[in-house]
């Protein structure tokens, strides 16, 4: 899915949140792990769907259930991003690990499209390059406040050019899309953890609850990335079964 967010950003003075520095490695502990766990359940889910034939089969032949799917996943996200603050933690969490059983379903086909090989390969290319922009996002100097929302506005085009290519199905737009979709969702990624790393840090003395809340939107935003980056990944290492 492509859609990036963050809707929780507490504002405190630098003064404080220089003071307070304990708790964020274990916040960023946390953010790395649930985004491993969900990434952990969509891909068991996935595995599992696809080699039930009868139920893969009962999601393809129904279009209704693959766009209740679909507009299930967009109603997780938005839900979950939009009322953090009224949301309890393990409500919050519960939804995070809907979602990514959701997701696995929808992903399932690929394993009718690619071979098993090719997107295992394909995972540990996106874990590797996603990991080295992370880390350029938790150590750069530089604000790369400006190049997010440049890259923001890029992903829009983008989902604008892949629905365009939907009706007029052009290779040459295809592969433009992919390239493009592999530089914005790498640039993402850093930008993601940089504003990670800055509202963590600001988030520290809030109070458990709100902390742990704000963590997991941010294990949620990483997962998106790394999945949107593998997607496009696999467009260029996936071997197609054909």
């Amino acid at each position: 899915m492509d859609y990036n967010m963050y809707s929780y950003t507490p504002n405190e003075p630098e003064a404080t949140i220089r003071e307070r520095s304990s708790a964020f490695p274990a916040l960023m502990s946390k953010v790395y792990l649930w985004m491993t766990l969900a990434l952990a359940i969509t891909g068991l889910t996935a595995y599992y769907v696809a080699g039930n034939e009868q139920l893969l089969f009962s999601i393809a032949s129904n279009q209704a259930v693959f766009w209740g799917l679909i507009i299930g996943e967009l109603a997780l996200v938005w839900i979950l991003s939009a009322n953090i603050n009224r949301l309890s933690f393990p409500v919050a969490g519960l939804m995070f690990g809907a979602y990514s059983i959701l997701n696995g379903v929808t992903l399932s086909f690929i394993f009718l499209a690619y071979t098993m090989e090719s997107i295992a390969t394909t995972f540990f290319v996106t874990a590797g390059t996603f990991g080295a922009m992370s880390l350029l996002g938790l150590f750069i100097k530089r604000d790369l406040s400006g190049v997010g929302r440049f890259l923001i506005m890029g992903l829009f085009g983008l989902i604008i050019a892949s629905v365009v290519n939907m009706f007029v199905a052009s290779s040459t737009l295809s592969w433009a899309v992919s390239y493009v979709g592999v530089f914005i969702f790498c640039g993402l990624t850093a930008y993601d953890t940089q504003k990670m790393k800055d509202i963590l840090q600001r988030s520290e003395g809030m109070g458990q609850t709100n902390m742990l809340k704000i963590a997991l939107l941010c294990s949620l935003s990483l997962y998106l990335d790394f999945i949107n980056l593998f997607l496009y990944l696999l467009r260029f290492f996936g071997n197609s079964r054909n």
